[in-house]
């Protein structure tokens, strides 16, 4: 049996059919584990808190939208299948973070001034955590639902 064919027959560069709720799974625990790692790693209680809030939430819920959005139903739309797919994935990154750092700059500053949560470290890494969350949910939602549609 060739080294590049599974018992199935199947070679094991094919991708897996796109399923929202795994790449939710997925975009929930690989930011949540690595950014977890790193603040047991490093010491850091706020980086650990973060990494199962803000930052492993967000790319979750960014996942969800983006996915749901580029399924729609099944049926694809035009730009996002005619266009290269790291150009729909720019684009869509680009718009995610930018998205996101809106919301992270508003909740930053709006959370400590009508709520009992105190500003200081953790409402400022809204700043930086939702954008580059939602960058990196993004990217790798929209990569992999094009190559599940090249199929």
């Amino acid at each position: 049996m060739p080294a590049t064919k599974d018992r199935a027959g199947r070679g094991r560069a094919t991708p897996r059919p796109f399923a929202l709720w795994r790449e939710v799974l997925t975009a929930y625990a690989a930011p949540a584990l690595t950014a977890g790692a790193a603040a047991v790693a490093t010491g850091q209680r706020d980086l650990a808190v973060a990494a199962v809030t803000s930052i492993a939430g967000t790319s979750a819920v960014v996942a969800f939208l983006v996915g749901a959005w580029l399924r729609n139903g099944g049926r694809p739309r035009r730009w996002t299948t005619d266009l290269p797919r790291a150009v729909v994935a720019v684009v869509l990154v680009v718009a995610a973070a930018g998205a996101a750092a809106l919301l992270g700059w508003c909740a930053a500053r709006w959370l400590p001034a009508h709520t009992l949560v105190p500003s200081g470290v953790r409402t400022d890494r809204l700043r930086v955590d939702l954008p580059t969350s939602a960058a990196l949910a993004t990217a790798v939602v929209t990569l992999r639902w094009r190559s599940a549609l090249a199929r």
